[in-house]
Parts: C-alpha cells; structure tokens; sequence
C-alpha cells in the first residue's frame, strides 16, 4: 500500500546482518545505531542454532503440551519481581499490549484507558486509537472518549521543567483518572512506556513513575508498563525501564527484543489479575509460544545473560553518552543529551534558550550520517530527536564512530546555516 514506509530518502537494500552491522547488495556495511530488534546483535550464531534445531523437530500450533513452553515461561518469569509470575506468549509487542488491554478491562470491569502524550503502543485498531503518536498525527480520528491522555513527563521540553517536576507531571496523572471517573466508570488501566520512545527518548524525572502507579491505582486502574523498546537489560542497570526508575506495574508487555528479530511477544502479570481473565472465555493464540518461538526466546536470554549484554550496555551506554555530550560543547544545535544505556536520545534545537526544535536540522543528519555509513533515525513529536538503539553487542570502538560521525555532520553547513 502506499502508506507503507521505508527509511531514507535513498533506501537500502539489505541483504545480510552480523553483529552491529547490516549488508547491502553491494556488501557495503552499514553501523546499525537504531535496530533495537537484533538485540543480541544481527544473526547471532547462537539464536540461530536454536532456531534451526527446533524447526527441524516440531512447528506446531501451541494445542499441545510442550517442555520448551514451559523452560522459556519460568525463565523469563524469573526476571520479574513479585508478584508479576504469569506468562502469556503471543507472537508481537501489538498483540502483547491488545492482551494487557483485555486483562485490565476483565480485572477492573471497566473501559478506559490513561495514556501519555506522544505514547504509541501498537498497530491495531484499538492501539492506534489509544496512542496519541497515531491519533493526533496525519491520519488520525483524535481521541476516542474511552481514552484519556496525561502530561509527557519531559523534563526537557515539557511544562514542567528540570528534576523537580516528578509531582506535577504525576498528579496529571491523577486528573486524567478523574476525568475519566467523572464522565464514566474511571479508568481500566494506565499504560505507559517507563522511558518513552515515540515520544523522543524521554526519561521521566526521578519518582515520576511510581507517583504516577500511585495516583492510577488510587483510582482503581491497573498499572501497565510497556517495556516492548525498553526492556531486556537495554536500559543497563537493570533488566526492565520500569525497576530502573523505582516502581513495579501490575501488568508488562514486551516485544520486539524479545526475540532477536524473530516474532514473539509476552505479558507478564499477577495471579489475580490472570484469575480475572478466566471469565469462561477461552484464550488462545495459534503462534503464541510455539516451539521454535521458546527456542529463540530462550537463546536470546541465555546469551544476554552469558555475554554480559546488560552489563556492556550500562558500560557502552555510559561512555558513548558522554561523548555525545561532549557535542554540546562545540555545537549549539545539541540541545539535550539523555536516556540510560544503550537507550539514548538527542534532541537538536534551534536556540537553547528558547528550546525551539530543529526538525529539518535532524532530517538532515540521519540523511548525511547515512552517506557515511551509520544508520539512525529521528522521532518525537517534533521529529527533532536523533534516537539511539543499537543491537547491545555495541562497542565502545562503534560509540567513537558514532559520535565522530555526528561532530562531522553537526559542522556542515547545510546544518549550521
């Protein structure tokens, strides 16, 4: 269809992967700074034999028991704290966040939804209704009554500024939960992102989240972080975005990483709220957690665990996040530098007094950084965010290109005039 999207106004025509690079047909190699699917790196040998070795064996549907179903469910629930220890396999980061929907609206009875502004949570009807990225975008219906939008917790940008608006952004919270009360039953959930991705790489001020959970649930909501771009260790210090900054959902989605590129999804909830959904109803997904699906799952966390890939994306992400910084000094377009790990955003401004965003400045540098090899991309509700999500197997020699790439570009005229 003529919606569909490629990167680049030149786009690429890739043929291989391996490690931190991808391949064009001409086997020029290209440093993928922003393909956080290939998590344990582009074709991981050890992701691929699995792969293969259960393929060979049984694809099935998920009708029948299976040992692989069970090893992958319990490895992955350990990685949770308590009480989050049930698993529902599902194939993508869209159907995980259409099942935490249902699960919330069987455990509360009710509709609503509280979301953030730029938040976006999948490709389905429902989600793209739900995700202010969609909905108040091209193409977008706006907001559906049953959903209810509270302040981006921009610390940047946004209305409250600095560390010091954690309270503020989360008492919005609260007022959304209000609206929604008043105008109805109140909310079923408040779903959200513990850094947000589409929104610009925002990472909340410190207590924001758990003051957020706080208000949601004083409103009888259920708390559920989507951690399809955040999670498995890439934010370094630990495992999931949302134990990194301090709280514990009800509910979490994941996606995407999950499977190195293979399709595979999963939520992670409470057995009280996984006894809700048992309404008589029965679930089932054709894909969700089939045998070559667990294989692949279980790999990728064998060899983020093996590798140390958490730990080299607390190291990796710390030394290239200083040297992005570095930029500030000597080019005025960097406005602000953030993220944790190999989780990064840099937004480029216009004046850094006014905060004014760049968006044609970095169009620009994703354009030119390709000419030279380093593949990135933009995002925020401006489109003025230079992204940063690498496979984890990043290298502090790869960091260097980067930001050597980008002090390049960030001195050409085309940029500075």
């Amino acid at each position: 269809g003529p919606n569909v999207s490629v990167s680049y106004r030149r786009p690429l025509h890739i043929v291989r992967g391996r490690g931190v690079h991808l391949y064009d047909a001409d086997g020029q190699p290209w440093l993928d700074c922003v393909n956080n699917v290939a998590h344990v790196g582009h074709s991981h040998p050890r992701v691929v034999e699995a792969l293969n070795r259960q393929a060979a064996v049984l694809n099935t549907n998920t009708r029948y028991l299976h040992p692989m179903l069970v090893d992958y469910a319990e490895r992955l629930a350990s990685l949770f704290p308590e009480p989050l220890s049930v698993c529902f396999l599902v194939c993508s980061g869209s159907e995980a966040n259409e099942l935490a929907l249902r699960l919330a609206r069987a455990h509360t009875g009710r509709r609503d939804v509280v979301v953030l502004e730029g938040g976006y949570h999948g490709n389905t009807s429902s989600l793209v209704e739900m995700s202010p990225y969609k909905f108040d975008g091209p193409g977008g219906a706006g907001r559906p009554p049953w959903v209810r939008v509270a302040a981006m917790p921009d610390p940047y940008r946004g209305r409250h500024r600095g560390d010091h608006g954690a309270d503020a952004y989360a008492e919005d919270v609260a007022r959304a939960c209000r609206d929604s009360a008043r105008e109805g039953a109140g909310p079923a959930a408040f779903l959200a992102e513990a850094i947000l991705s589409c929104g610009g790489q925002i990472e909340p001020p410190p207590g924001y989240l758990a003051g957020a959970f706080r208000h949601a649930r004083g409103a009888g909501a259920v708390c559920v972080a989507d951690e399809v771009q955040v999670g498995f260790g890439r934010v370094g210090s630990h495992w999931w975005a949302f134990e990194a900054l301090g709280a514990v959902p009800d509910i979490v989605t994941l996606g995407k990483p999950i499977g190195n590129g293979h399709p595979l999804g999963a939520v992670i909830t409470t057995p009280d709220i996984a006894h809700s959904f048992d309404t008589g109803m029965e679930y089932f997904n054709t894909f969700g957690g089939n045998p070559p699906a667990c294989a692949v799952g279980l790999a990728v966390l064998e060899v983020l665990e093996e590798e140390g890939l958490r730990e080299r994306a607390d190291t990796v992400g710390t030394y290239l996040k200083s040297g992005l910084q570095s930029l500030m000094a000597r080019r005025p377009l960097v406005g602000d530098v953030r993220g944790r790990g190999l989780f990064l955003g840099v937004e480029l401004v216009l004046d850094r007094e006014a905060r004014t965003p760049a968006p044609r400045q970095a169009t620009y540098v994703v354009e030119r950084a390709r000419e030279l090899g380093v593949l990135l991309s933009t995002d925020g509700p401006d489109h003025n965010v230079i992204k940063i999500k690498p496979p984890m197997v990043f290298s502090e020699g790869d960091a260097d290109r980067l930001v050597e790439t980008l002090d390049r570009v960030l001195a050409e005229d085309a940029v500075t005039l």
